[in-house]
């Protein structure tokens, strides 16, 4: 039989799901609540697949795993709730030209830069990159000229004033839907000029206005350049302050922090040019594109029907992969890739909700897979559970004969690992193994909050393994550094 001769070679670089490299290029392009190293998806991309073999990912997050099975020539389904996911999926898979990108960020900031600008010039005919708040006040003026800051001395009276604009009515407006969860520091009743200033809401009116004529690739790209500067254009931007000694005496510098995580708008942060904010993301993306070579695809297909008839075309779509893996028949994916929300680590929809908004897209709240914080959400670990071995069972029951299921987890209560139990007792899946997984880059949430997690697990599951297909996946797996047999130690079976 076809399957039974497939080979496993050991991999020469047996280290890569083990040793990420990091976030650059695309990867580090847009911040995504919990991307994982495309490592660890290349990794069994390569060695578990063959060319023109479907691999599915039910829960795809950040859509990096789309683009390595596209150019590795693999055939590709998926499926997340989240909008947002799919928009960033789509221009991995359709980027525009390097050239005409380039062409476009020109001619708009020919025709966008100027009027930002007028929005941030001080009395002295200077454009500030950076005002410093403390409380409702603006205590410091910055400019950006070489990689460095300089400060500008202002007088009380034009602080004000500065101050007093930012608070002003913006006509660029857009609906948050967020809810009460002190964990994320999000409450309901929060506005968009709650998180942005009048200035940065202008300055991004502006700019979406002018995105408005060009082709839809480009228009895209512009947008998630746009959700990939948010962050660093609101109020959420904290002031980093550090004792240094200067002749032995102390000095209190203070330095530009980032956008972290939530909506928590500190008291003292930075207000950033939104021009500057935008641009710099733009680069960003231009030397993405400019260092990225793989395939580019023609189309994408919005049903399985569609996906099967049209060889070429990868299958994403919006949803509930509950309902949505019910169109995949029977025994027909060599492989399923998946990072799913792991408990109540991460409220993905919580947290994407202002890219969501700023594109106009809304998000189906009550069918995500999570466990929440958020009042009146009712997503508890009983519902999370359920929901999860309801997907897991789906996943078992599209998959082909010594076809193989990857799911990256870890969770701190035991609670949590249940509904992976539940693979086992699912129609021909067993457990065969698991590997520790590093992070390409630390994360200041992950790194300070109390108990929390700092890396994860590939844990792997067959469906009708045959005795010879065990042996060549002992074979490959055997030589990755920490593989066992036997559940994570905080996973282990009660």
């Amino acid at each position: 039989m076809e399957q039974l001769a497939l080979e496993f070679p050991k991999p020469p670089t047996i280290s890569k799901p083990l040793t990420p490299k990091g976030y650059k290029g695309l990867a580090g392009f847009h911040k995504y609540w919990g991307k994982k190293p495309i490592e660890a998806w290349s990794f069994l991309i390569e060695n578990l697949t063959n060319e023109g073999e479907k691999i599915l990912d039910p829960f795809l997050g950040s859509g990096l795993i789309a683009k390595e099975c596209v150019d590795c020539n693999r055939r590709f389904i998926g499926f997340d709730i989240n909008p947002f996911s799919i928009e960033l999926t789509k221009l991995y898979l359709d980027l525009p030209a390097f050239a005409d990108l380039k062409k476009v960020i020109k001619t708009i900031k020919t025709s966008v830069k100027p009027k930002i600008d007028s929005l941030y010039k001080i009395s002295t005919g200077e454009v500030v990159t950076h005002f410093l708040w403390e409380k409702s006040e603006i205590s410091g003026v910055w400019k950006k000229e070489g990689g460095k800051l300089t400060e500008i001395n202002l007088t009380n009276k034009e602080k004000c004033k500065l101050a007093d604009y930012a608070n002003k009515y913006s006509k660029f407006h857009v609906e948050l839907n967020l809810f009460n969860n002190s964990r994320i520091n999000a409450k309901a009743d929060i506005t968009v000029s709650d998180l942005f200033s009048a200035r940065a809401l202008s300055s991004i009116g502006y700019l979406m206005d002018s995105f408005q004529h060009y082709p839809h690739n480009i228009r895209r790209a512009l947008c998630l350049i746009l959700t990939a500067s948010l962050g660093q254009m609101s109020n959420m931007v904290f002031a980093l302050t550090r004792r240094g000694k200067t002749k032995q005496k102390e000095k209190e510098k203070i330095s530009v922090g980032s956008w972290v995580i939530g909506y928590w708008r500190p008291e003292q942060h930075f207000e950033v040019n939104a021009w500057n904010c935008f641009e710099n993301k733009a680069n960003k993306l231009l030397n993405a594109i400019k260092h990225t070579n793989g395939t580019k695809v023609e189309n994408i297909a919005n049903s399985f029907e569609e996906f099967k008839e049209s060889p070429h075309f990868p299958y994403l779509k919006i949803g509930d992969s509950e309902k949505l893996l019910g169109d995949i028949p029977n025994n027909s994916i060599k492989l399923i890739l998946t990072d799913p929300p792991h408990g109540d680590r991460i409220p993905y929809l919580e947290l994407s909700e202002m890219w969501n908004a700023f594109l106009g897209f809304k998000a189906d709240f009550s069918s995500e897979l999570v466990v929440s914080n958020a009042k009146g959400r009712d997503k508890g670990i009983d519902q999370y559970n359920k929901k999860l071995s309801s997907i897991f069972s789906e996943c078992a029951r599209v998959l082909e004969r010594n076809g193989l299921l990857a799911v990256i987890f870890n969770a701190r209560s035991s609670d949590h690992w249940d509904s992976l139990y539940a693979l086992e007792e699912s129609a021909g899946l067993e457990y065969i193994g698991c590997y520790p997984m590093a992070y390409s880059a630390g994360s200041v949430v992950q790194d300070n909050r109390k108990g929390s997690l700092k890396s994860d697990y590939v844990l792997l599951y067959g469906k009708c393994i045959t005795s010879l297909f065990r042996m060549k996946l002992s074979n490959l797996f055997s030589v990755v550094d920490g593989w066992n047999i036997d559940y994570p130690k905080n996973g282990s079976k009660k």
